[in-house]
């Protein structure tokens, strides 16, 4: 095949869904990087099934078409870091070929070096090892495959075959691997997604029922992590809003702020979007890290967690207007505030009803929304102000996203629990500026106390306590209080 068009495009996005989907349990096992939580088959998997969604509705055979579609909406279909970085790598693919109807081998793998250097520079101090470094790697392979033959299933070959040497090697490259003796996640997601576009390239489809792709894998053992592997313990978030009257806001001046987060942390991720600096780093000290943003703009979707406390269902929209799978609804405001929660269960939803959520996310802790599950239930809100309440850790993430993707105002309360909405729901007040009413909530929550019974999904080392798959978890704001095989 000589060049790649958009229905050739489309199929191998399709492919790469499926084979992730048979293989995302399997991903998911070896996953212990940066936070030992076992989602990356899964978050890689539904962030390319937004792609699918979108592509469903796409006829055209215009390969720059078909690729700004699956870009884009790979980004507001993103969860998790996994689910990020890949959406990084095809939205940097897509720029690269928006104006071409068809690609060359030669094309292709230019725009996959582009994917690449569009996630380094969001994340500004990437770790090796990681589906970082296997990308970079098969991407430079694929460059110089194109130099001697432009066939796309050529290059795609070549990148493949670098990539899996590429990833057999992240188990000496990154320490927490090392320890635990496997390759990493989504490397390994990223060879899989090579090897269905390859197969695709050579006329077979994979449908999502099928076999798995590759040999057998170990899994992590994660009874070899603890809490104390975390060296910087506070994950931080939040926006800069630019102030431009501030002469020192400029581009030479971001450098200086990165350079200021970047030393006292690690895991940075900064990204300049027009009038707003996104901003996630692993530290050590957060204020110094917020009082450095202050100096550029004064600060929104502000969320700080303690990682050595974090530890790890189909999602429909509904409310009391529902709102179906994929369609948005941009309500007019009739009031100033308006409130979505994110919850599970028919009980726990008519909870917060009655006091006053005007719509309802579906999700928790097996299965988290997706940026754009959120935005469909903001925008159907009609309110000025939306005040999202994500009641899990995992989630508070995709919910901050919507703060630039929505015409409304968006105000994240970073709930992490159920208890802690219900709380925060309780103490808003609509008399109140959103700034009072933040301050107050936040400091209900503050005082909530959570208990969980769980069980565990695979054994492992919790609180220094060891545990075996199967066995029933009692737990207190994220503490282990107690493990037994009977309830």
């Amino acid at each position: 095949m000589a060049h790649i068009n958009g229905t050739v495009l489309k199929r191998m996005i399709l492919n790469a869904s499926a084979a992730v989907e048979n293989n995302k349990q399997k991903i998911n096992e070896l996953n212990v990087f940066p936070v030992p939580d076992g989602d990356t088959g899964t978050n890689m998997f539904l962030t390319l099934s937004a792609a699918v969604r979108e592509l469903s509705g796409v006829t055209s055979d215009n390969a720059g078409e078909v690729a700004d579609t699956v870009g884009k909406a790979m980004v507001r279909g993103a969860r998790g870091n996994s689910g990020v970085i890949l959406s990084l790598l095809f939205r940097g693919f897509a720029k690269h070929i928006k104006d071409m109807s068809e690609i060359d081998g030669a094309v292709f793998a230019a725009a996959m070096r582009n994917g690449v250097d569009t996630a380094y520079k969001a994340i500004m101090k990437p770790s090796e090892g990681t589906i970082l470094t296997v990308s970079r790697v098969s991407s430079e392979q694929a460059l110089l495959a194109a130099e001697k033959d432009h066939d796309p299933e050529h290059v795609l070959n070549e990148m493949l075959i670098s990539a899996k040497s590429a990833l057999s090697e992240t188990v000496n490259q990154n320490p927490v691997l090392q320890k635990a003796n496997v390759i990493d996640a989504g490397g390994m997601g990223f060879c899989v997604i090579l090897d269905a576009m390859l197969r695709a390239l050579r006329g077979e489809d994979i449908a999502s029922s099928s076999g798995s792709v590759g040999g057998t894998l170990s899994a992590a053992d994660f009874s070899e992590f603890s809490s104390e592997d975390i060296k910087y313990a506070y994950c931080t978030e939040f926006i800069v809003n630019i102030d431009k009257k501030n002469k020192s806001s400029n581009a030479a001046s971001y450098d200086k702020l990165r350079a200021v987060l970047d030393s006292i942390g690690d895991s940075l991720v900064f990204v300049e979007d027009e009038d707003v600096i996104k901003i996630h780093v692993h530290t050590n000290s957060p204020g110094k890290a917020l009082e450095e943003g202050l100096k550029y703009g004064y600060l929104t979707s502000i969320k700080i967690e303690n990682m050595r406390e974090q530890h790890t269902e189909k999602v429909i929209i509904t409310g009391k207007d529902p709102v179906r799978p994929g369609e948005r609804v941009i309500a007019k405001p009739e009031k100033k505030y308006g409130i979505v929660v994110v919850c599970s269960g028919n009980g726990i939803s008519a909870v917060f009803r009655d006091i006053g959520a005007d719509q309802i996310v579906e999700g928790g802790q097996t299965m988290n929304p997706s940026t754009e599950d959120i935005l469909r239930a903001i925008d159907a809100t009609p309110a000025e102000i939306v005040l999202v309440f994500p009641n899990n850790k995992n989630i508070i993430m995709a919910a901050e996203q919507c703060i630039a993707m929505s015409e409304k105002t968006v105000v994240v309360i970073p709930t992490r629990t159920v208890p802690q909405g219900i709380t925060a729901l309780l103490n808003f007040d609509p008399d109140l500026e959103i700034s009072q009413n933040r301050e107050i909530m936040l400091d209900a929550v503050s005082k909530v106390r959570t208990g969980q019974v769980t069980y565990a999904s695979r054994d492992s080392l919790f609180d220094g306590k060891r545990i075996k798959q199967g066995e029933y978890l009692g737990i207190i704001d994220g503490e282990l209080i107690t493990n037994n095989k009977l309830l």
